[in-house]
């Protein structure tokens, strides 16, 4: 048999996932889920919250006292509250958005048919890959069932990607790719990742930067420093990033991504197995401990 040579696409999202789906609304009535209840989340900033009455939330989800964010930037209004694993979380309301600076130039790219860039030279300054935003964040649970339950049940998030294992002939959910419902509206793959896991604790927060080549100036730059590799540079299958993790300073695990899938309402949620194929397409051998 003849050898395929590599390729790539960008598919629609329907075909990407294949049969093993569903659709967000048969989710949502299938686990009693009731939105007019949930608490609107806008983005990541900490997590951004959008709602007239902040005081309602200390009642419904038995939060701390409402803080008023006098000295922090953008101001605005703070209640922390803890979710079944004890993490605490961070809900922020009326805060003024900073003014975003320069973007960097989108480059173009000469393909073997289509070359556009004529007489224009790729040229680049090296240094640490400056980030765009918080992308998502991930968490490993004992609890892992109950934690679904409460974030997707009390707030609009809701799962793009499920992984499981299969015990007995019966599909168990271990793994859990979630985004913030804005309806119609494009957004990230997902903003949360949770798994199931022998202890409970965060497994590593996401920082999106401008694309391939800023992300391996960005990798080379922090290898010259001295910091420590965790797994990269790759590209994920789900949300299909091109990834890059670190440890920082105080064994903390670090992503940055660039080029991520986006998702709305029309989206279905996929079913995978999981497992260590089910990671990442291209990159090197992905650590035996990766998603302990």
């Amino acid at each position: 048999m003849a050898t395929q040579a590599s390729q790539g696409a960008s598919i629609e999202d329907i075909v990407a996932i294949g049969p093993e789906s569903e659709s967000i609304q048969v989710w949502r009535e299938r686990c009693a889920i009731q939105t007019a209840s949930q608490i609107r989340l806008v983005k990541l900033a900490h997590m951004r919250y959008q709602h007239p009455d902040l005081d309602e939330i200390t009642v419904f989800l038995q939060a701390g006292k409402v803080e008023q964010l006098t000295d922090a930037p953008g101001g605005g209004h703070m209640v922390i509250l803890t979710d079944p694993e004890g993490f605490p979380m961070n809900l922020l309301f009326g805060q003024t958005p900073a003014t975003p600076g320069p973007y960097p130039p989108i480059l173009e790219v000469n393909h073997e048919t289509e070359k556009s860039r004529i007489r224009r030279f790729q040229r680049f300054q090296p240094g640490p890959a400056a980030v765009h935003k918080l992308g998502h964040y991930g968490v490993c649970s004992t609890n892992f069932e109950t934690l679904v339950e409460f974030y997707t049940k009390n707030f609009n998030l809701v799962p793009t990607d499920f992984l499981y294992i299969e015990e007995a002939g019966i599909k168990k959910n271990v793994a859990v790719f979630a985004h913030i419902d804005r309806g119609d509206q494009p957004v990230d793959h997902h903003s949360f990742f949770m798994s199931s896991n022998q202890t409970s604790h965060v497994h590593h927060c996401s920082f999106e930067v401008h694309d391939f080549d800023i992300q391996k100036l960005g990798h080379e730059w922090l290898a010259k420093k001295g910091y420590k590799s965790v797994w990269g540079v790759g590209r994920h299958i789900l949300g299909s990033q091109i990834f890059d993790y670190w440890w920082d300073t105080t064994g903390n695990m670090i992503e940055h991504y660039a080029d991520g899938d986006l998702v709305n309402d029309q989206t279905p949620i996929g079913y995978g197995p999981a497992g260590d194929e089910s990671l990442a397409v291209w990159g090197p051998e992905v650590p035996s401990w990766f998603l302990q």
